[in-house]
């Protein structure tokens, strides 16, 4: 299995107020659904960590937020799309994770598998 390194990183000494500022953000940015502040601090704080994820967090926001000023437009949420390799990809690893834990599931060939474990329960 391969070791995963975290990486060090400092933050430049600078507004600790803003520093402070920008993590509650970060914060609430984090409990909305559907939002791409949400779906970077999820990808994220399995590698960094909860506080570091939250600073890269407030970093993204006082990114967009200097682009709407310099800009002077509205803030437009990035398009958030689910990938379907990835997706596959998951449905795969739990699928035999459960195969692993000694339950048996028949692909049934539909669309959705849930469909066959919801008409059995």
């Amino acid at each position: 299995m391969k070791r995963v390194v975290k990486k060090t990183v400092k933050t430049v000494h600078g507004n600790s107020h803003l520093q402070s500022t920008l993590v509650e953000c970060g914060w609430g940015a984090t409990r909305k659904k559907d939002c791409y502040f949400k779906r970077k601090y999820e990808s994220l704080v399995s590698r960094r960590g909860k506080k570091k994820a939250l600073v890269a967090v407030g970093h993204k926001i006082i990114v967009a937020a200097y682009h709407v000023i310099k800009n002077k437009e509205v803030y437009r949420e990035p398009v958030l799309h689910d990938n379907p390799r990835k997706q596959k990809k998951q449905i795969k690893y739990h699928l035999n994770k459960l195969k692993d834990l000694g339950l048996e599931i028949n692909d049934t060939g539909g669309r959705f598998f849930t469909e066959a474990i919801s008409a059995r329960v």
